[in-house]
């Protein structure tokens, strides 16, 4: 019996250390789907998309001027799936291109992130209820000390059944949601705290 105990403790150890986060101040900004088949003429346009793209653009251009960590992540897609051009990834910045709502699974980004020894994220993107969600969520089962910037992130109107639900409702439900897994601020907010 004792060796079962200490067989089970040693693959819970072994277990969290697998999911561990490094203890750092590393800071980077993951910028999530924003893309072409979102915007006007996309094939799956958002509501006021281009507005949520130029509050991620404000963060990228921080978090450039900083020096900091940026880290972009696509959906795979037939067509539309060129990042928006104001958040389009530069030259040395890492790229992680997904086919499932959640970034972590099965794109290495987990990895990279570890590598890089960040432990705090800062999450942008698109949709609000679907894949910034996932992120957010996934980010702070990991580990990571999470900030959602909410006004650079958008989404669309939703059915159930008859019922429209505005994707302004969509949204602030998604965010009052999400506050028990990371910070939720204003670009404004975000910015101010650093400058």
């Amino acid at each position: 019996m004792k060796k079962l105990i200490f067989m089970l403790i040693g693959l819970l150890t072994l277990a969290l250390q697998g999911r561990s986060i490094p203890d750092s101040t590393r800071v980077a900004l993951l910028i999530v789907d924003i893309q072409n088949f979102y915007f006007p003429g996309g094939k799956s346009e958002l509501v006021n998309p281009v507005l949520a793209a130029q509050n991620a653009a404000k963060l990228l251009e921080h978090f450039r001027n900083n020096q900091l960590l940026v880290v972009h992540v696509g959906h795979q897609a037939a067509e539309g799936q060129e990042f928006y051009p104001l958040v389009k990834p530069a030259e040395g910045e890492a790229v992680f291109m997904k086919s499932t709502v959640n970034a972590f699974l099965d794109s290495g980004l987990l990895e990279y992130l570890r590598g890089q020894q960040v432990s705090k994220l800062v999450i942008c993107g698109m949709q609000t209820q679907m894949c910034v969600d996932a992120a957010v969520r996934a980010a702070a089962d990991f580990g990571f000390k999470v900030t959602l910037i909410h006004d650079a992130c958008a989404t669309k109107d939703l059915k159930w059944a008859n019922e429209t639900i505005p994707a302004k409702m969509v949204h602030l439900s998604t965010l009052a949601t999400l506050r028990s897994y990371a910070k939720v601020m204003s670009t404004k907010e975000f910015l101010g705290e650093r400058n």
